[in-house]
C-alpha cells in the first residue's frame, strides 16, 4: 500500500512571512531601537572624558610675562619682520643733540668811569639853531644879536646860553615877539623864551653887555652850538 503521507511543506515560514508584512516591520523597528540604545550609551560614556579636557588659557591683560613662550615671541617678532622700511624709520627716530649757539664776535667789555662817558651815544640833534653877530660896539660894551631858528614843523620853546669873560649883562630882549626871562650866570647869561617858536620861523634875541670882549667863549641854543 503506497505511503500517502505528505512531506511537510518547508515553504510555510516563507509564506507566513510574506503573508504577514507587519512581522518584518516589527523586527526592523526592534533592531533600530536596539541600535539607538547602543548609540546613546556610547555617547553618554564619552561625555565625562570630553568635559574633563582642560580649557585653553585665557589671555591676561596688564600682567608681565616673565617667560614668554615661543609662540608669543614669534607673534612679537612677526610685525618687525613684515614692517616696511618707512615704518621702521618712523618707529626709531634719529636722536638730535642741541648745541649751544656760538657767537662769532667776542663779547664787548663793559665800560666804566670816564670810558663810559667817552663812548656814550650823542644826544639827538636839536631842531633849533643859533647864529651870533655883533650889532653895535661901544667903548665900555656892545650890543650882540642871536638869531634863533626852528627847523622842525612844530612849535618849540628854547633856551640860549652865552658866556663872556668878565661880562656884565645890562639888558636882553626879543625883537617883535613875547619877551622871555634872562638870568645872569658867571661870565655870561641864559635866556628862556616867553613862548613857542613856530615851526620854520625864527626869533631875534638882542642883549647889551659891558666890560668884556664881543666874541663869546661859548654860545648854544638847547644844547646845540651856535654859529659865531
Amino acid at each position: 500500500m503506497p505511503d500517502t503521507r505528505r512531506a511537510p511543506n518547508r515553504s510555510y515560514g516563507t509564506t507566513a512571512v510574506a503573508s504577514s508584512p507587519w512581522i518584518v516591520v516589527s523586527v526592523g523597528v526592534v533592531v533600530m531601537v536596539v541600535l539607538l540604545a547602543i548609540a546613546l550609551g556610547t555617547y553618554r560614556g564619552r561625555g565625562p572624558a570630553f568635559d574633563a579636557q582642560p580649557a585653553p588659557p585665557l589671555p591676561t591683560v596688564g600682567l608681565a610675562d616673565p617667560e614668554p613662550s615661543a609662540t608669543s615671541a614669534t607673534a612679537t617678532r612677526s610685525p618687525r619682520a613684515t614692517a616696511s622700511p618707512s615704518a621702521r624709520a618712523t618707529a626709531r627716530p634719529t636722536p638730535t643733540r642741541s648745541r649751544p649757539e656760538r657767537s662769532s664776535r667776542p663779547p664787548s667789555p663793559t665800560p666804566s668811569g670816564s670810558d663810559a662817558a667817552l663812548i656814550a651815544p650823542p644826544s639827538p640833534t636839536s631842531p633849533l639853531t643859533g647864529r651870533y653877530r655883533v650889532v653895535e660896539s661901544y667903548a665900555n660894551g656892545f650890543v650882540g644879536e642871536l638869531l634863533v631858528g626852528n627847523t622842525s614843523s612844530s612849535g618849540r620853546e628854547w633856551t640860549a646860553r652865552l658866556t663872556f669873560p668878565g661880562a656884565r649883562l645890562g639888558s636882553a630882549w626879543i625883537e617883535g615877539a613875547p619877551q622871555g626871562t634872562a638870568q645872569r650866570i658867571d661870565d655870561g647869561f641864559t635866556y628862556r623864551s616867553g613862548g613857542d617858536l613856530p615851526g620854520g620861523a625864527s626869533a631875534t634875541l638882542r642883549f647889551y653887555v659891558q666890560g668884556t670882549q664881543s666874541r663869546p667863549t661859548s654860545c648854544s641854543v638847547d644844547g646845540g652850538a651856535c654859529r659865531v
